[in-house]
């Protein structure tokens, strides 16, 4: 993937989710976030750079750091009830690290990987919980933009540099670093306060649905079928499910 895109594409995925939770509230921006804007964009350097079979294995492993990035959001707000952004953000990095560490260690197959990644994510909400009080939101001025897109862009160039130098299980475990998690949750806390950071994780969580999905449909793909089409069929069924779970939450909440 060409440097300028790795440079671009991430800051202004940032920048858009960012304006959206602005506009819309944490939940929605959560919920926007979760979809694989970041990870998505490794996945495909990934295999650019390195072959289809390598990031087959990239993407089965990045389906199965979907359980850190979840611990990583249940310890950040587990200690933001307590603490500041500082830390919290680093017991959360400390617990996504460990989280990695004993995976590596693991060996599940695809399916199994993929119904315990299901498992978590049902009960990551409830872990997860609420925190009442937060400040208001609304006014927040936008000077802190430019520095969310540049620690996007850092973030981002870091992760796929390492990634031949990884190799295939652990460069996909590290295409699901929480780069929107650090980035969004952490600029959001000191600016909106801790309430709005655990509302962003918590909408993080319920688009994670569609980011297992479609980490499952390119480690399936990737190694029968062309590289474009595998990212094609992989985006629209996340896109599909994306747009399924948001209109059933929608139906839910209007009144009987």
């Amino acid at each position: 993937m060409p440097f300028i895109l790795k440079l671009l594409l991430v800051p202004s995925l940032i920048a858009a989710v960012t304006l959206a939770g602005r506009r819309w509230g944490p939940a929605v921006a959560g919920w926007l976030s979760a979809f694989p804007i970041v990870s998505g964009p490794i996945l495909l350097a990934i295999a650019l750079e390195q072959g289809s079979d390598f990031a087959a294995t990239a993407a089965a492993n990045t389906l199965l750091a979907v359980l850190a990035i979840l611990v990583f959001s249940i310890a950040y707000a587990r200690v933001a009830r307590h603490k500041g952004v500082l830390a919290a953000m680093t017991a959360a990095l400390l617990a996504w690290a460990a989280t990695v560490a004993l995976l590596r260690s693991l060996e599940l197959p695809l399916w199994a990987g993929f119904a315990a990644v299901l498992a978590a994510l049902l009960a990551a909400p409830r872990l997860i919980g609420h925190i009442t009080q937060r400040k208001d939101s609304q006014g927040i001025p936008a000077r802190d933009l430019p520095w969310r897109m540049a620690a996007g862009a850092v973030l981002t160039l870091a992760v796929t540099a390492a990634a031949a130098q990884m190799g295939p299980r652990l460069s996909g475990m590290f295409a699901m670093f929480p780069v929107m998690s650090t980035v969004l949750v952490g600029f959001s806390h000191r600016s909106s306060g801790a309430g709005f950071a655990v509302d962003l994780l918590r909408g993080m969580v319920r688009g994670y649905y569609a980011f297992a999905v479609f980490c499952l449909v390119l480690a399936l793909l990737l190694r029968a079928q062309p590289l474009a089409s595998s990212f094609i069929a992989a985006t629209a069924c996340a896109l599909a499910v994306q747009l399924g779970l948001r209109a059933a939450v929608a139906r839910s909440a209007k009144p009987a």
